[in-house]
This record gives structure tokens, sequence and C-alpha cells, in this order.
């Protein structure tokens, strides 16, 4: 005889449907944890990844990871400055920024605590190359002036960072004459000024970064042997986004293994939750299920009813926790960068790919926790269920 109907399983979800909240609920706080370290993870490649540009090469020391541990000598930025297949101004002049990057401590807002952030020494080229950062408040900080302007994550989240604020740092106070806007890539949580005044103010004898536009896109290829050819520098050169997409691997693998433990940990509650609802619903329709069997349903048929009635209890459970997930977009939050040992300010990333993921995590679960019962309920012999009944 053909499956028991859909509408069947669904009435009796709907007929002890308390029962069916409760455990849908814990459910759904599980797709909620599992979502949400998905969603954080990818906020955090996202913030980073957005942050380079595609034409754009940038140059660190070999063997550094990040700006704050690279030095590129003033001979070997001139050197840089000199590769053919760069882009030129109208001038005739190079696009290249020589760029040093220290760590400052700021006080937070929230907690009253001091935490690192970045400190850029850039100019107007190095503006220029980054065009989806934007001064929104106050104005770019005057070249030799101990001004600063601040991304907005910075001015959200530390003391005394708006425009006229006074900073203090390298032993100098320092004046906020502007806010930008990095459409929330990792510029957001940085500070940036003069990189000559920067540089005098640390005593850096050397830059961290060079950042250098390509005339042709496809000319990265060229530029790195060229670099990596050349006996005078020990450099390495990285297309600007690979090198920010690199940034974001350990801190996003971290939290993704962290929190997918935690939800794992967390669905074996739910997992016993809805067994228990599925072995409770079993004993209390074993009429059903010898009337069933009577009017000629095969066990096969009553063993997947019972199971449909699982996944869908669990699939009700994940839209649950994917909207209650969803939320999380409009909150914005900070960690600590582990390649950089900075404040990153970023925004949770809903995509399609977690809602497939969070969707079949909860059906998952829901059939791990209906399958035993599911069996139960179709081994039990029709004459013993009309007797029960």
């Amino acid at each position: 005889m053909a499956a028991v109907p859909l509408t069947y399983i669904a009435r009796n979800l709907w007929v002890r449907r308390v029962t069916t909240l409760l455990t849908a609920a814990g459910m759904a706080l599980v797709v909620y944890v599992f979502a949400t370290v998905l969603m954080m993870s990818e906020g955090i490649r996202t913030t980073l990844v957005d942050t380079g540009q595609p034409d754009n090469v940038m140059v660190l020391r070999k063997g550094s990871g990040a700006e704050i541990n690279s030095g590129i000598t003033r001979q070997q930025a001139s050197i840089l400055e000199s590769l053919p297949g760069l882009a030129t101004d109208a001038t005739g002049q190079p696009w290249v920024t020589k760029e040093p990057v220290v760590l400052s401590s700021l006080i937070k807002r929230n907690s009253g605590k001091p935490s690192n952030v970045t400190l850029r020494g850039t100019s107007a080229v190095g503006l220029a190359l980054r065009p989806q950062v934007k001064v929104i408040e106050g104005r770019m900080f005057r070249p030799g002036s101990n001004e600063v302007i601040a991304g907005l994550g910075v001015a959200r989240g530390f003391q005394g960072v708006q425009v006229g604020g006074l900073l203090r740092f390298g032993g100098r106070d320092w004046t906020v004459v502007g806010l930008f806007d990095a459409s929330r890539s990792a510029f957001d949580s940085e500070i940036w000024t003069d990189a000559e005044q920067l540089m005098q103010t640390f005593r850096r004898q050397t830059w961290s970064s060079v950042v250098m536009r390509l005339a042709d896109p496809d000319g990265f290829d060229r530029v790195r042997e060229l670099v990596d050819g050349d006996p005078r520098l020990s450099l390495e050169a990285k297309r600007e986004v690979r090198f920010y997409a690199d940034q974001s691997e350990a801190l996003a693998r971290f939290i993704s293994i962290l929190g997918t433990t935690l939800a794992v940990i967390f669905s074996i509650g739910a997992v016993v939750g809805a067994m228990i609802t599925m072995f409770g619903t079993v004993a209390s329709r074993t009429g059903e299920i010898g009337t069933l069997r009577a009017l000629g349903y095969r066990r096969g048929a009553v063993m997947v009813a019972f199971l449909g009635e699982a996944l869908l209890l669990s699939l009700v459970g994940g839209i649950m926790g994917l909207l209650a997930a969803s939320f999380m977009q409009a909150v914005d939050v900070s960690t600590t960068n582990f390649a950089t040992f900075s404040e990153l300010a970023f925004k949770f990333q809903m995509t399609g790919g977690i809602v497939v993921q969070s969707l079949l995590f909860a059906l998952l679960m829901g059939f791990v926790g209906g399958f035993i019962p599911a069996w139960r309920a179709s081994r039990l012999k029709i004459v013993d269920c009309l007797r029960a009944a």
C-alpha cells in the first residue's frame, strides 16, 4: 500500500503542539548556536577579504605573517617604486604607498579596559589605493602634522575617538580630525595618520609594507617574479586580496572549530529530547499503529511516517533557530585578530550556504533522534497494538 499521507504526519504534530514546540525549541537553540558560529566565521572572512583590492599588490618582508612584524628598508622601497608594470598618475608618479604599521593601546567604551588598535601611517596615495575608504565626518589629516583619522569601528568601540578628540600614543598627543567609513572592511578598525610622522614617533627605520597598484591586474605574476628574483630584495609580493584572506584563516578556523564542537555537544541533549518525545508518541499511539497496519500499511510505511514526524519536528526547530540567528546581523561585534593582536570589528554574515548547512544539521538531529523510536513503532505487532488500544 502507499506511504502514510504527509497531512497525517503534520496533523499528529499539531495535535501535540505543546510537546512539539518544546522539543523544537531545544533543537532551535542548538541550530541558533551552530548558525551563529558559522555567521561569525563568515563575517570575519568577509571583513578581511573585502579589505583588499584585486589590482593592488602588497609587499612584505619574506616570512612575515603580518605587517606588524615586517620590515622594508627605504632602499628596498625605492627599488619597488621603480618596477615596471605599475600604474602611474597624471604626473607619471607610480601609485605606491609605503606604510608603517604599529599597535597602540586605547580604552574600550564598553569595558573600560585597554585593547590594541592598529595605527597605520599612510598618505593621499594610500587613500586613493583604497576606494572603499571614504572620509564621512571631518577631513583628511594634513601631512606632517599630529592629526589622525579613525575608522568607524574604532570610533564605536574606543573612548575619545571622535572628531576633535585627543589621543595619546608614542609619547605625543594626536588630534582626531576625521572619521572614515571603510565599507565594513578591516580598515574600519584602524587609525590612520601621516607615514613619516608615525615613523618618527615610534622611532621606526623601516616601512612595514609597500602597496602598489598594477597597471594591468593580469601582470601580477611578472611583478612577483621581479621581486623574487632581485637579490637586493628579501621580500614577498602577494595580491592584496590574498594577503587579507590569509589573515582571516587562523581566527575563522578557530571560531568554526570551537563553535561547531559546542554545537555538537549541545545537539546531544536535543537529540535525546527528540528521542524521548518520539518514544512517548509511539507509546501513546499504539492503537493508531495497529489500525494503520490493519489497513494494509507495511512496517516500512509506519517507520517512514514516524521518522517523517521527527524530521518535520527538526525542520521546524531549524527554521526557528535560523530566524533567531538572522537578527544577529544587526549586531556589531569585535574580537582580537590572531594575526595582528589588535581589535577587529565585524558583523555576523548570513549566507545561503549557512542556511543550508544549518537545516541539514537540524535534519540530522531529527533523524538520529527519531530513527530508533520509528523503528520500534514499525516492529510492533498488529494484535498487540489493537489489544493495547
